[in-house]
């Protein structure tokens, strides 16, 4: 929470305390604790001791509240005054004081507003996306995206120290399956005959992949050995589908400190060394020529196969070696995925793995992202209107703004599910919740300009003027204000950055009513200039947190 917030509260909280030990000599009484009314007209926060201590002071809650109210002191304090309501709780008002000062406190921190140290500098590495590099993203990689981006950025913004990963899965059946279709297309350019298997890539992007080895090599390769061929293939087509990844995610406004490799770690011996620990951990055993993994042993619902009849380690085994690397050779505090609905059951296997090779496998975390469907007219739709194929990363860019595509895919929880509506996303209109936001900001920015061109500047230093801020307007205005501190360090706890996109179109309403409701130039000149700073200060709330989503703050629309 901001400084001031949690400034308000243990004043609060001492100043029951002192009553106390005043009217019952008592230091020793339960903790109780504070809430927010839903009606701010009962009051800023309301508490409950007087219910809580009941049975031990053995006395009806209301006389109990009664008692604390007639010994409490005020002075010095954020707190105005205090009602007793219902039967027994203790209503405090905040004092104009508390309202200034966080005005002041928004506007002297600027673009450090809203940041805190509450991660305590850990080391925390977020991994998002990491599709496979066999062809272009689609709309569920989108969504990905733009979660594991933004959580990235509010985890740094509460104070964590924060990676950003993409694993290439550039090993294992799937790029066997891509070099396959790589040489059966290559070979289509020479022979007859050559049909495509139903389970091989059929995209326009291996037929484009396979023409441009041929401009290059010709003929040449068709002679060689079907391994010659298609290594040479994989080898000249993967690097430029991987580009092609970072160029486009790029677009997105994603970069990552790290692209970890997949085939790195059959290179160090890692899925090996995963592979013969969990054979001497006692928790394997061999079932018609395949290695198993005792899974059931760590309270998994079925055991899993680490090793096939052919001698291949099955898909699991390197992202259980690529785990342990994050966990115990890197060292990070906290690992962080973001993964899609299909792995429900594979998180507690991969986890059972890291626990029985002795990893921290409760510093892991797991995101569930759920499905996105695209909706355009009401209807939804699976193709791209523009190429009739599925709607990919960039073709999703191409019809809708960044901005939006950014705003939208972080307005619910991960694992809810989503119906993206590609209309409203590019919809100039209020109902249009990123132009909504966008729009409070650039109203902002033309109320400063136009009273700095009339010769009406901010005084930040006449902080004597907050004081006149007293319509109900702007005190419910600054006090969701002081709340961003405390959002951004819930999205962290809860890996949930829609709550700062909630946030930010929520203070944007609370600034859209307050603008109708009061004036900022006014024949007062000190009025003026507390509704300025106040105008101010919303302007570098509503811009932050539009950082944080990388989402552009225009100052004109």
């Amino acid at each position: 929470m901001s400084l001031l917030v949690k400034k308000a509260k243990t004043q609060i909280k001492e100043i029951i305390s002192h009553a106390a030990k005043k009217a019952f000599e008592r230091e020793d009484l339960p903790d109780f604790t504070l809430e927010t009314p839903v009606n701010r007209e009962h009051g800023d926060y309301a508490a409950n001791a007087a219910l809580t201590w009941a049975r031990e002071l053995h006395a009806a809650p209301r006389a109990i509240a009664e008692k604390l109210l007639e010994n409490a002191d005020f002075s010095g304090t954020y707190i105005e005054k205090c009602e007793i309501a219902g039967p027994g709780f203790m209503n405090f008002f905040l004092s104009d004081s508390f309202y200034g000062d966080v005005v002041s406190d928004v506007i002297s921190k600027g673009d450090g507003y809203g940041k805190s140290d509450f991660g305590e500098g850990k080391r925390v590495l977020v991994e998002f996306v990491s599709a496979n590099p066999t062809g272009p993203m689609h709309i569920g990689n989108a969504r990905g995206g733009a979660l594991g981006d933004c959580l990235a950025a509010v985890l740094t913004a509460a104070g964590y120290k924060t990676e950003r990963e993409f694993y290439i899965n550039d090993a294992g059946n799937q790029i066997n399956k891509f070099s396959l279709s790589l040489d059966l297309r290559y070979r289509q350019l020479y022979e007859d005959g050559i049909e495509m298997p139903e389970d091989s890539y059929h995209g326009e992007d291996i037929i484009a992949h396979a023409k441009a080895f041929a401009e290059i090599h010709g003929d040449s390769y068709i002679g060689k050995t079907e391994k010659e061929r298609r290594d040479a293939l994989t080898a000249f087509a993967l690097p430029k589908n991987i580009e092609n990844l970072k160029v486009d995610l790029e677009k997105y406004r994603i970069k990552y400190d790290t692209w970890f490799k997949e085939s790195s770690l059959h290179e160090s011996g890692a899925t090996a060394e995963v592979i013969e620990r969990l054979k001497q951990s006692g928790h394997t055993y061999t079932l018609e020529d395949a290695l198993w993994f005792k899974a059931t042993d760590y309270g998994c619902d079925k055991d899993f196969v680490l090793v096939r009849a052919n001698g291949v380690p099955t898909y699991i085994v390197p992202d259980i070696a690529y785990h342990y690397n994050k966990l115990c050779v890197r060292g990070f505090d906290r690992a962080i995925d973001i993964l899609g609905a299909d792995h429900h059951g594979y998180v507690p296997r991969l986890k059972a793995a890291l626990k029985c090779m002795g990893a921290p496998d409760d510093r892991l975390d797991v995101v569930i992202m759920q499905m996105v469907r695209l909706v355009r007219d009401g209807e939804v739709i699976k193709a791209s209107k523009r190429s009739g194929k599925a709607i990919t990363l960039v073709t999703l860019l191409d019809e809708v703004p960044i901005d939006a595509a950014r705003f939208f895919f972080n307005l619910r929880e991960p694992n809810s599910h989503f119906d993206f509506d590609l209309d409203l996303a590019v919809s100039e209109s209020n109902n249009n919740p990123v132009f909504y936001v966008q729009y409070a900001h650039a109203r902002i920015c033309s109320i400063i300009r136009n009273l700095s061109a009339e010769g009406v500047k901010v005084d930040a230093e006449n902080a004597d003027s907050l004081l006149l801020l007293t319509a109900p307007e702007e005190r419910e205005l600054i006090l969701y204000l002081s709340s961003l501190t405390d959002e951004i360090i819930s999205a962290a706890k809860t890996y949930d950055p829609a709550r700062i996109t909630h946030y930010v179109t929520e203070l944007a309403t609370r600034f859209h009513k307050f603008y109708a409701a009061c004036r900022v130039k006014t024949e007062d000149k000190e009025l003026t200039n507390a509704r300025l700073l106040l105008t101010t200060a919303t302007g570098i709330a509503i811009r932050n947190v539009l950082k944080l989503l990388k989402i552009t703050a225009p100052e004109k629309m």
